[in-house]
């Protein structure tokens, strides 16, 4: 098929959604497919109020459109409902082209960790953007029965992955001292609760690999930890290495990438048995789950790291891609059509724009990655 993915994250963004939709178009390509990527770098952009690291795209609607019809794909997907998304999914229903959605981050819940802006306003407009797709894709039962609860329909799984080639253990390195190392990686903002794992009382030393706008502050806050900054390739997988123990503060993922990549270097999870966590670490040979974080913490120094490593390596990209590649909606307006002449539809002139798919191109994922 010609896929096309429209995402208004994509590098240089460091964070779970980018790595998933570049592992996602790497095993594409690799079943034969040909894949493309609307992203930002090809639109004029803004900083992201709160986050200038994410740029936006200022009026994408033309841009995204041609970009679609140059394409011409047998099948869309629309990963982020922001900027670009929102201009790919008004084409297609304009259009009668079928899509498929995403949801990748417990968004109304960062927004209200941010500005406290209710998250039942959130969801609803939330609900209304996904409405149309043909199959919202979503990373665990978790999330799959909080998103059922709130109305949301068409629902589908799309798991994740790990590059266990690139994430696997490593010899300790005799020049990290003050061990046990307790380490967090990801994104370094209020919605992701580094304070709370900063302000346990552990021994050893804490880790912060990442960065993000609460950085600064938590630095000044917390002198006795070593912020390392964002980290790639082999660089990432080192800091998984040497930590002994891989804290995740999150109360608000929806999966969480770097659990399964520290677990792929054979580091235990300590995190709080919420969305994300309880559907990643389900084996306690793996990692443990408890609202006491700093007792799972503790606790998980003394689970074998051979056991966590065999744990992470039941998940694949390719496995993960081919759930994917199974829910898209080749060509067609089927959904349209079905869903236009229900009673239901028929009684909402909203739902005719509200029904079909998402968008296109920028044939350069590859030159991307």
């Amino acid at each position: 098929m010609r896929i096309l993915i429209v995402t208004d994250a994509w590098l240089p963004q460091v964070n779970g959604v980018v790595t998933t939709l570049r592992n996602t178009v790497r095993e594409l390509e690799r079943m034969g497919h040909t894949v493309g990527v609307v992203e930002p770098s090809t639109f004029r952009t803004m900083p992201c109020p709160t986050y200038p690291e994410i740029r936006l795209a200022v009026l994408p609607g033309r841009g995204v459109a041609e970009a679609i019809d140059a394409f011409d794909p047998d099948a869309v997907h629309i990963a982020t409902e922001a900027p670009l998304g929102m201009a790919a999914r008004r084409h297609c229903l304009r259009t009668l082209r079928e899509f498929t959605t995403a949801f990748h981050t417990q968004f109304p819940e960062y927004v209200h960790a941010r500005c406290r802006f209710p998250v039942g306003l959130t969801y609803a407009w939330l609900r209304r953007f996904h409405r149309p797709s043909a199959k919202v894709m979503v990373p665990t039962p978790e999330i799959h029965g909080r998103l059922a609860r709130r109305g949301f329909d068409n629902l589908a799984y799309w798991t994740r992955g790990v590059d266990t080639e690139h994430f696997q253990p490593a010899p300790r390195d005799p020049r990290v001292t003050r061990r046990p190392i307790f380490a967090y990686v990801g994104r370094v903002a209020v919605e992701k609760g580094v304070e709370r794992f900063l302000a346990l009382d552990l021994p050893g030393t804490k880790w912060v690999v990442g960065d993000g706008p609460a950085r600064r502050a938590l630095e000044a806050r917390f002198p006795d930890t070593v912020f390392h900054g964002m980290r790639h390739g082999a660089e990432l997988a080192y800091f998984y290495q040497q930590a002994d123990v891989f804290v995740f503060p999150s109360r608000t993922d929806t999966f969480g990438l770097v659990l399964i990549e520290a677990m792929a270097c054979g580091t235990p999870v300590a995190a709080y048995p919420v969305t994300g966590p309880v559907d990643v670490v389900r084996d306690p040979s793996a990692g443990v789950l408890s609202e006491d974080l700093r007792g799972a913490a503790l606790r998980a120094l003394a689970l074998d790291r051979g056991a966590v490593r065999n744990y992470a390596m039941r998940y694949s990209w390719r496995a993960a891609t081919e759930q994917f590649a199974a829910n898209l909606s080749p060509r067609g307006a089927r959904h349209v059509a079905n869903s236009m002449s229900t009673p239901a539809a028929k009684g909402r002139p909203d739902n005719r724009r509200d029904h079909v798919l998402s968008s296109r191109l920028h044939e350069s994922a590859r030159n991307s990655r």
